[in-house]
């Protein structure tokens, strides 16, 4: 066993305590006050929707429980159990080049990881979704959707990793700033294409017909100086009853899109509001802000991956007798999430900055009130827990609890 061997042994262990201690954090605090609807929500929320919430969050947390115990198996088989060297010295057995042993390796690699996660994304669609009545997928539509991505991955993804193994293998030590750089230009092509050649893959998107709204929401818009090449509604029902509402593209391409159950269940004023929220992230500039993150973060990755490649002890301690461009691609990005989640703290942090920083501006373009009424709504009709364990949200989740949230815009409307 060497260092590195030890040092990953390490981090994995940490990683998954630290998991597991979450988890159990929050299906306690959500059972204690499972009996009780927080005082601020009692009026419009009743006993039997706050524990139906309860149950619906610890179902989740426990089954990801087992999915943690399931993949954490795995990684180890992958790793030191040796089972990417095995599959990596059979593909070497047909004597192709690097760049073409790389892409059957990865593609193996993810067509059997894929196999190995369908029982859990079955389950999790078909029995717990099912099971709190927001499945509305059928398995047609399931496997249909798995066909489509994967041929999307070998469309699209594969001559991406073809030319990032290619720049691996022909541009020297300093390879890893151009694979970023083609990576990155990657990434910004992808947000402009989506919303009109991907996305309508999986949904359909229709203008949206209620003209007195769509006059509201184009007032609002100019109001905070905002341009959009549409207003959309996504049959987001046929897939679950999840409701939702995002910007999506970017310069001309950018569009505002609702799914047609949030419009159901949402008015005229809530959904102005809603949308007033998404349009503070815009003008406080958070996309922006966190494409430059994402490119600083990617660039500081590709750079370690640069002189990982070059180190021995690297494969040897994650079980690889033969080192190569595409394994150290594929290692890298194995094993890089567990020495990263203990920081996963900072992710959630601005990201919740954010998100107050968006409601502050709702605030002022729209009434509070109606986005504090659109919130709860959406908090009982998604079955969304009223009382996370605090450091468990702290951990992972990227929008601030429902209470606080609330709170912060009673304030921001007395401002």
């Amino acid at each position: 066993m060497t260092l590195f061997t030890q040092v990953f042994l390490f981090m994995f262990f940490v990683s998954f305590a630290l998991q597991w201690w979450l988890d159990r954090r929050q299906i306690s605090h959500i059972q204690a006050n499972r009996a009780q609807v927080p005082a601020e929500f009692q009026e419009k929320i009743s006993i039997e929707a706050h524990q139906k919430s309860a149950d619906y969050t610890i179902t989740k947390v426990k089954f990801s429980q087992i999915s943690l115990i399931f993949s954490s198996c795995i990684l180890l088989i992958w790793t030191i159990g040796g089972g990417m060297d095995v599959l990596d010295q059979w593909i070497r057995t047909f004597t192709y080049s690097s760049i073409i042993s790389g892409l059957i390796f990865i593609c193996a690699f993810s067509i059997i990881s894929g196999i190995l996660d369908l029982p859990f994304s079955l389950y999790h669609t078909f029995v717990i979704e099912e099971k709190f009545g927001f499945n509305k997928t059928t398995l047609k539509l399931f496997f249909t959707d798995m066909i489509k991505q994967l041929l999307l991955f070998i469309i699209i993804a594969l001559p991406l990793i073809a030319l990032i193994l290619w720049l691996m293998q022909s541009m020297g030590t300093y390879w890893w700033i151009y694979a970023w750089a083609v990576w990155f230009g990657f990434s910004l092509l992808m947000m402009w294409i989506y919303p009109s050649f991907i996305a309508p893959l999986f949904n359909k998107f229709t203008e949206l017909e209620d003209q007195s709204l769509k006059v509201r929401i184009e007032k609002l818009m100019s109001r905070c100086g905002f341009t959009s090449s549409g207003i959309l509604v996504m049959d987001g029902s046929k897939r679950s009853s999840h409701g939702n509402a995002y910007f999506t593209g970017m310069g001309k391409n950018k569009r505002i899109v609702f799914f047609d159950n949030l419009l159901e269940s949402l008015n005229a004023e809530e959904v102005e509001a809603v949308l007033a929220h998404e349009l503070g992230h815009f003008k406080k500039k958070h996309i922006t802000k966190r494409i430059y993150m994402m490119a600083a973060m990617t660039l500081a990755g590709f750079a370690v991956c640069g002189y990982l490649m070059n180190q021995q002890w690297f494969y040897s301690g994650l079980g690889i007798s033969t080192p190569s461009i595409y394994m150290a691609l594929i290692l890298f990005m194995l094993v890089s999430s567990i020495f990263m989640f203990p920081f996963s703290p900072l992710g959630s942090l601005l990201s919740r900055k954010h998100e107050y920083e968006a409601d502050d501006f709702a605030a002022q373009q729209a009434d509070a009130q109606h986005l504090i009424d659109a919130l709860v709504k959406l908090y009982k009709e998604n079955y969304n827990t009223l009382t996370p364990d605090p450091i468990y949200s702290s951990w992972y989740d990227s929008h601030p609890p429902a209470s606080l949230r609330i709170e912060n815009l009673k304030k921001s409307a007395m401002a």
